[in-house]
């Protein structure tokens, strides 16, 4: 369903904590399959953590929200996808048939578009707070004023205190001081033709930039294999294909999940 509103969302949170039980947070980490990616990390993604996404190039966008989608995925629960206005208008909606690309299952799904950064912000606090949720997706473009040190410590500790695992979703920004608990860059690469020439996995060159409390650094070449719904080595590497998941025919890559 999608929320266009604070007060909306606040009102429809608030119903899903009564009809739902927590979100499992039995395993400290959701691991991703990738088995070097994961050891890096510590035994996969920390849940209850803010994990910052960085997409360097607006044509990217949708890459970097197919590989949103797919930590989503691993993390289990409820997904809050909060965004704005602009990036609606300007670089198309959160396609349903994308996350359903990726063996993630539509009906898991709650956006909220909201009209700018400081109102994805507020909305991003209250939800993490909420622990029916699996994962909360906070996308933001450029360097809005809003994001600073202070509101990423609010993320955190809202996170820590409920176990939601808060995916903060930067498009075309600079790095800047964060609580998050590590920052990954994430670029498209041209996938691998499948068989009668079908479209490959999505594949993404991922890369640890910073990571607390562990070291950072690895850079890896990884592909999304929906059967078995885990990361793992990319089998060739390609080309940067820019603004696609996976290079198909027609308006929209296979594996993406922005639309015009």
């Amino acid at each position: 369903m999608s929320v266009e509103s604070l007060p909306l969302l606040k009102r429809h949170l608030a119903r899903i904590e009564r009809r739902h039980k927590p979100a499992s947070v039995a395993l400290r980490h959701a691991p991703t399959g990738h088995d070097e990616l994961d050891h890096a990390l510590g035994g996969g993604l920390l849940r209850g953590r803010v994990h910052e996404l960085q997409v360097a190039d607006a044509g990217e966008s949708g890459s970097g929200a197919g590989f949103a989608g797919v930590l989503a995925q691993r993390l289990g629960g409820e997904l809050l996808w909060l965004r704005e206005e602009a990036a609606e208008r300007g670089m198309g909606r959160l396609h349903a048939a994308g996350l359903a690309e990726i063996g993630f299952d539509p009906a898991r799904l709650i956006l909220g578009v909201l009209p700018d950064a400081a109102a994805v912000l507020r909305a991003a606090a209250d939800a993490v707070r909420c622990p029916a949720l699996g994962a909360v997706v906070i996308e933001l473009w450029g360097d809005p004023r809003p994001l600073d040190l202070t509101a990423t410590r609010r993320l955190a500790l809202a996170a820590e205190g409920s176990g939601v695992t808060a995916l903060l979703l930067r498009v075309a920004g600079h790095e800047a001081p964060s609580a998050a608990q590590t920052r990954i860059g994430v670029a498209p690469t041209r996938s691998t033709a499948l068989a009668a020439n079908a479209p490959g996995h999505p594949a993404w060159r991922i890369e640890l930039l910073r990571q607390r409390g562990r070291p950072d650094g690895g850079v890896w070449r990884v592909e999304w294999d929906r059967a078995n719904g885990v990361l793992r080595d990319q089998e060739h590497d390609g080309e940067t294909v820019s603004g696609a998941v996976v290079p198909v025919s027609g308006d929209r890559p296979a594996g993406a999940v922005l639309a015009g």
